[in-house]
C-alpha cells in the first residue's frame, strides 16, 4: 500500500508545474520569510519575554524531535529512501539529491508537524480554528512534497507527523509546568 501510494504521488500526480515548485516548496530556507513574520506576530501578541519563552520551547521540541528521528529511529529501523532503494529508484522520479540513506521517519514531517503542534497548542490556541487547520495543512503539504520529489514513502511522512505531534504535545506540557500557564495565554490585553 505504501509503495502504491508513493507511485501515485511521485508519478501519477507528476506535472511540469509541481516539478518546478515542489522541490523549492519543501526547502526549509524557503520559509524564512514566514518564520520572520510569525516572530513579529508573536512579539506583538506576547512581548519579548513570553516570545523568548515560546521560542525556547519550540527550539527544545525541534531539537529532541529532529535528533530522535535522525539519530535514533532512522538508523535503528534502517528503511532505505526510495531514491536509495534499487528496486524503487529505477522507476521513481527523483527530483532532488537523495541525502542520507534512511527514510523512516521523515525529519521534514517530524519537524514541521512539531512546529505546527507547538504553535497550535500555544499561540494559535486562542485564534480561529482556521489558523490551526492552516498550519497543519502547511506541514502536510511540505511533507507530501517529500514524497513527490522521491525522498520519502507516505508511511515515513505519517510516522514523522505522529512523532512530531506527540513530542510537541509532551514539550508543551513540560513548558506549561516550567514557564507557567501565563506564558501561553492570550497575549497582551488590548487597551480600550
Amino acid at each position: 500500500m505504501d509503495l502504491t501510494l508513493f507511485d501515485f504521488i511521485n508519478q501519477s500526480l507528476a506535472n511540469p508545474f509541481f516539478d518546478v515548485v515542489l522541490p523549492v516548496f519543501r526547502e526549509k530556507t524557503t520559509w524564512i520569510p514566514l518564520y520572520l513574520v510569525m516572530l513579529v506576530l508573536l512579539y506583538r501578541a506576547y512581548g519579548w519575554k513570553r516570545t523568548l519563552w515560546l521560542l525556547l520551547c519550540l527550539a527544545a521540541v525541534l531539537t529532541v524531535a529532529d535528533q530522535f528521528a535522525a539519530s535514533v529511529l532512522k538508523p535503528w529501523i534502517g528503511r532505505l529512501r526510495p531514491c536509495a532503494e534499487p528496486t524503487v529508484a529505477d522507476h521513481a522520479r527523483i527530483l532532488v539529491g537523495c541525502g542520507g540513506r534512511f527514510s523512516f521517519p521523515s525529519n521534514h514531517a517530524t519537524n514541521h508537524f512539531a512546529v505546527a503542534m507547538v504553535l497550535s497548542l500555544t499561540w494559535l490556541q486562542y485564534h480561529a480554528a482556521g489558523w490551526r487547520i492552516g498550519i497543519f495543512l502547511w506541514a502536510a503539504a511540505i511533507s507530501v512534497a517529500q514524497v513527490y520529489v522521491g525522498k520519502h514513502y507516505p508511511g515515513d511522512i505519517l510516522a514523522g507527523a505522529l512523532l512530531g505531534c506527540g513530542l510537541a504535545w509532551v514539550g508543551v506540557l513540560l513548558y506549561r509546568r516550567w514557564a507557567g500557564e501565563e506564558a501561553i495565554g492570550k497575549g497582551k490585553a488590548k487597551k480600550a
